[in-house]
């Protein structure tokens, strides 16, 4: 499953959310919050995940070489939500995400995918279909088309490796 960003569809009623302000989002301010938590949020009622202690520190390595990110969804001063994943060129790959106030991480997602699209990235890896993704606009694809345009889009420009911050003017896209 993947989204182009340019179907990005967000729902009326979580654009009434956003508008509200409910939660401050910001990247990179706590990525191994954000991990352990995505790792807390699939172990629930399941006996494993696969986010493990070597998982989280192999990300956290991507993190400080400057690959993997995080959101955060914050509310009243805690962590309510939020996803991370690595970057590539003009391409995110999307982990994980938790939650633990409604619409926080999805107020998360919404705020990266416009980040993203502004700074040329063209293809988000969903990885598993979920109706939560396909009602954003995710859609499935071929493999071998996946493939294809991970070949191509993973040499264009996007995100500069690197901590990424919503105020930095040096991440602003080039017009």
């Amino acid at each position: 499953m993947v989204l182009f960003p340019d179907d990005l569809h967000v729902p009326r009623r979580l654009r009434r959310v956003m508008r509200k302000g409910t939660f401050h989002v910001t990247l990179d301010r706590d990525f191994a919050g954000v991990i352990r938590e995505c790792a807390k949020s699939a172990n629930r009622g399941h006996e494993g995940t696969w986010i493990t202690d070597h998982m989280i520190h192999a990300y956290e390595a991507l993190h400080r070489a400057g690959y993997a990110h995080s959101v955060e969804a914050w509310h009243d001063g805690r962590l309510a939500g939020g996803l991370y994943g690595v970057s590539l060129g003009a391409v995110f790959f999307g982990e994980s995400m938790f939650y633990h106030i409604p619409d926080a991480s999805k107020v998360a997602f919404i705020t990266l995918m416009h980040w993203l699209m502004e700074r040329g990235v063209r293809l988000i890896d969903c990885q598993v279909r979920t109706g939560h993704l396909a009602r954003f606009g995710a859609v499935d694809i071929p493999r071998k088309d996946f493939l294809s345009l991970l070949v191509r889009l993973r040499l264009r420009r996007g995100p500069a490796p690197g901590r990424w911050d919503m105020n930095n003017p040096e991440q602003d896209p080039v017009l």
